[in-house]
């Protein structure tokens, strides 16, 4: 399969792609120019977070949008903004990453370390109130999280692992961690990823080029090949859900580096996404 670049490298460090109706299309981050990217149908929007760093966001049950930044969470009333400090943590040695919204509406807000910290990041849930509860501890690389159809599993990346894990789902809760499928270290390392009606999970390959689909039982079953070494994260999006967009990042290339990274790209993998579920807050 051969995606198409729909942006050029408008970016640096594109990631955490997610469609949503609420915006009228696809919105991804570009991380460390603190800015949520929206394209719709009339082009490329740009709207600039009050922050240091942007990470992930999430539409709102009551619409808008939720943003984190490198250690701040932000709320917006309006899908275009402005968004407005919330409620900040108490990350150490570690920012926001990644994360998304669980089938109860809750934020699992992952984190990662800076510098040489080591295993400092964490995974946070925070509920509708803004009140946090560690779920993991002792992250380096907090990446894709996502919940399988139904929600009776968690599909989860701490990069370094070079492995995607799985949690079974009982009551909101996550339990019995173990392995789903490993990326040998020469295909790249896990990064963001997304889970399709059909249960097939599709991850993003830093340093790998691809984008790789599993099927529910950890098979390798599609390789998408992209034409920059550094793939951050994928999203199902598009009227029925059957598009795959996939964020690229230039992130520590040099300005040389001659690629599209930064692009945003697209491909329909023959499979559709489910909707992305909304923050409670």
């Amino acid at each position: 399969m051969k995606a198409e670049n729909l942006t050029g490298p408008i970016c640096v460090h594109a990631e955490a792609p997610v469609w949503s109706t609420s915006w009228g299309g696809v919105r991804w981050v570009d991380g460390d120019a603190a800015d949520l990217v929206t394209l719709r149908d009339d082009g490329i929007h740009r709207l600039h977070l009050d922050d240091t760093y942007a990470a992930f966001v999430r539409p709102r049950v009551g619409g808008g949008f939720v943003a984190l930044g490198a250690r701040s969470l932000h709320l917006s009333d309006s899908p275009e903004g402005p968004a407005q400090v919330a409620a900040t943590f108490d990350l150490g040695d570690a920012r926001f990453n990644d994360g998304t919204v669980d089938p109860l509406g809750r934020l699992l807000a992952g984190s990662m370390a800076l510098g040489d910290a080591g295993a400092v990041g964490r995974m946070l849930r925070i509920g509708g109130d803004l009140a946090s509860t560690t779920l993991l501890s002792s992250v380096t690389v907090s990446n894709g999280v996502a919940f399988a159809p139904g929600g009776a599993r968690a599909y989860y990346v701490d990069t370094v692992t070079q492995r995607v894990d799985v949690f079974d789902v009982a009551e909101g809760e996550l339990r019995g961690r173990r392995g789903f499928a490993t990326v040998p270290q020469e295909q790249g390392s896990p990064d963001g990823l997304t889970v399709a009606a059909d249960g097939s999970v599709w991850v993003a390959l830093w340093g790998g080029s691809a984008v790789q689909g599993y099927a529910p039982d950890g098979s390798l079953i599609a390789r998408i090949e992209l034409p920059v070494p550094q793939v951050s994260a994928c999203t199902f999006g598009g009227e029925d859900l059957g598009t795959l967009f996939i964020t690229t990042s230039a992130q520590g290339l040099g300005a040389d580096h001659g690629t599209e990274a930064g692009s945003l790209f697209a491909v329909q993998p023959g499979v559709h996404g489910v909707p992305v579920a909304a923050f409670a807050g």
